[in-house]
């Protein structure tokens, strides 16, 4: 049976309760994903390759004020990411963003096109970092591109569609592992630790001119795309224990965990070695610890592990947010039928492999990463247009809520990463 989607006239509050999806939807997906799990799905989600290379560019832009680039990206992402715990514990269902627009507007057209939007993101995003994976390895071992990305896909595509408990954790093992990664880049440089005060005005404080604070913004924007992924994060909502309650306290703390660690990080590779140096290596936290005293290939090797998580992590929310989609209507019930024996959507999953199998052999990566990044901020800028509606038509909540000015802001600066991002896809 299908569900006709959360409507204008349907109570705001969570239908589902701690109770499994299967006894509430009669779905076939079942709560089995608690508060760790998903703060380590989140943080699998935002914590990938991407801080492992985005440091040397943000370095470049900003200098020793790197940090303060990423304290600046973690504001204007936080903005987002807030709105999205409200809109995420009023409304805790698979394919969330096409929920919330559901929600708030009614409108199947523009529900369908945020649905279609999401999934384009994330089958883009598997795509690139599935192709990344490929060009990484081909390096180390003898063998074509193209085969080494179709393995990892038919490979992490196998243990999505096994049962969310199982892919998760194991997205939360590789999470675990990436962390230790960045913990050991500090550890290894902990020498720099003890110019953390001394050097604060240095890594924290203002610009004195215009230059600096172009290169301080210029970091920012960069640096904005290392928070992205806690928009992932509903896609195993009815999947999570006490879902309303659970996702924003995964979110919040997914996002408090990310800031503090990646300015730690940050600010010890600019204090361990020279921004201009950091900038010119493609690999600069590897350089950050060969400098200091590291075997490089250990951390090369967690970096291609990074790599495995982020194409695991898109692969199980693509299937779902199918789910969710199929759950409004906008898709055909047969595309997100669940499992009975895995109460996974093993179609939806196996398409959504296929798709990305296809993206990552044949376009080239760097388009691949740009239409990612300009999908996800017109993905944010309607969801925060989502949240005004919603606050104002359904008014305050008793879970999670942030005051209006949260979302405007979030317009503004989601709107502002738009246009940069269009600029470089059509430049």
């Amino acid at each position: 049976m299908k569900d006709a989607g959360v409507r204008r006239d349907e109570p705001v509050a969570s239908t589902v309760g701690d109770r499994g999806a299967e006894d509430v939807q009669g779905s076939g997906l079942q709560r089995e994903v608690s508060l760790p799990m998903l703060v380590l799905y989140g943080l699998g989600t935002t914590i990938g390759a991407g801080i492992y290379a985005l440091t040397g560019e943000v370095a470049g832009e900003a200098g020793v004020r790197a940090p303060l680039s990423f304290l600046v990206s973690a504001l204007l992402a936080g903005v987002t990411a807030i709105g999205f715990a409200e809109l995420a514990g009023r409304l805790p269902k698979a394919a969330g963003e096409a929920v919330f627009v559901d929600h708030a507007f009614g409108r199947r057209f523009l529900t369908g096109a945020v649905g279609v939007a999401v999934l384009t993101a994330g089958v883009v995003a598997a795509s690139a970092i599935s192709n990344a994976f490929g060009g990484y390895v081909a390096e180390l071992i003898d063998g074509p591109r193209w085969l080494l990305v179709i393995a990892l896909v038919v490979v992490l595509g196998g243990l999505a569609v096994s049962g969310v408990k199982e892919s998760v954790v194991a997205a939360g093992v590789f999470t675990v592992i990436e962390i230790i990664g960045l913990g050991l880049v500090v550890w290894v440089a902990r020498d720099s630790i003890g110019q953390l005060g001394s050097r604060a005005g240095d890594l924290l404080g203002p610009p004195t001119s215009l230059t600096g604070w172009s290169g301080v913004l210029g970091g920012a924007f960069l640096a904005f795309f290392a928070f992205l992924g806690f928009e992932d994060m509903d896609a195993v909502a009815e999947e999570t224990e006490n879902a309303p309650v659970t996702l924003p306290r995964a979110i919040l703390i997914t996002l408090s965990v990310t800031t503090v660690l990646y300015m730690t990080v940050v600010a010890v590779a600019v204090l361990e070695v020279d921004p201009v140096a950091l900038a010119e290596s493609d690999a600069p936290l590897t350089l950050v610890y060969d400098r200091a005293g590291g075997n490089p290939d250990v951390l090369a090797f967690i970096a291609a592990l990074a790599m495995v998580n982020g194409a695991l992590v898109q692969l199980i929310m693509i299937p779902r947010v199918v789910y969710g989609l199929s759950r409004l209507d906008v898709m055909p019930s047969w595309a997100g039928a669940v499992s009975p024996r895995t109460h996974t959507p093993v179609r939806a999953t196996i398409a959504g492999a296929v798709l990305v199998m296809i993206l990552a052999v044949g376009v080239e990566l760097e388009w691949l990463a740009r239409l990612t990044s300009a999908v996800t901020m017109a993905i944010f800028i309607t969801i925060n247009v989502a949240l005004v509606a919603i606050k104002r038509q359904d008014g305050p909540t008793t879970t999670f809520q942030v005051p209006e000015w949260v979302p405007v802001v979030g317009i503004v600066a989601a709107s502002s990463m738009f246009v940069i991002e269009v600029a470089r896809l059509v430049g």
